[in-house]
């Protein structure tokens, strides 16, 4: 599929780059502290030694305008859409390595179903800062070009993918809640589809091959 730049015009249907943070020492921290596996994706909501940098306040009190957030991160390997998923906020991407995400925007999915046809793919560099807007679909980074791997930090409010909370489904969105402020909708060849999580995506379950 073709691959677009972060930097693009095109990307700001879905988010924009950040200007004005030093990510060098969050990303130091990043490959200093935390493993890499290269035969799975882990995801950490909220890692202590991340948020105790001074990048924390910044992105706290000029990003999220004071919000409470946390800074976890998402590491491993991984060429294949298998979800998407949304939230009732931004997210903000750090990468230590090229990475390819993934996208699709909410108003294209349609009575809860989306056709992977629909999706994006965009190359954001190692070090930048890459917002992902509340309207715009993603799940796990892929391998950038050339990559074996990849480490993201990822700042969300607190909370966020930890325990789902207990609701009385009344709609069709509240199948999709898969954790807190998560909406998910994964495809049928997915480990989510089989652990639960609601089929929403159809057509092809994207994997690239770089």
């Amino acid at each position: 599929m073709q691959m677009l730049s972060v930097f693009d015009p095109a990307f700001s249907a879905y988010g924009k780059v950040l200007d004005g943070l030093d990510t060098a020492p969050l990303l130091e921290t990043l490959i200093r502290t935390t493993e890499k596996p290269l035969d799975k994706v882990i995801y950490i909501p909220s890692d202590e030694t991340l948020e105790s940098l001074d990048i924390f306040v910044k992105l706290r009190d000029n990003v999220y305008g004071g919000m409470p957030i946390q800074l976890g991160y998402c590491n491993g390997s991984n060429r294949t859409l298998n979800c998407l998923e949304y939230h009732r906020d931004s997210e903000v991407n750090v990468a230590a390595e090229d990475i390819v995400l993934l996208l699709a925007t909410l108003p294209e999915v349609k009575a809860g179903k989306l056709d992977t046809s629909a999706v994006k793919a965009f190359l954001a560099p190692k070090g930048a800062a890459v917002q992902l807007y509340e309207t715009t679909l993603h799940y796990a980074p892929c391998n950038g070009p050339g990559e074996a791997g990849f480490r993201v930090v990822v700042v969300l409010p607190r909370g966020t993918n930890t325990d789902k909370p207990e609701i009385e489904v009344g709609s069709l969105e509240d199948q999709l809640l898969w954790a807190k402020n998560k909406w998910l909708m994964a495809h049928p060849d997915s480990g989510e589809a089989k652990a639960g999580a609601f089929v929403g995506l159809t057509g092809d379950n994207i994997t690239l091959n770089m």
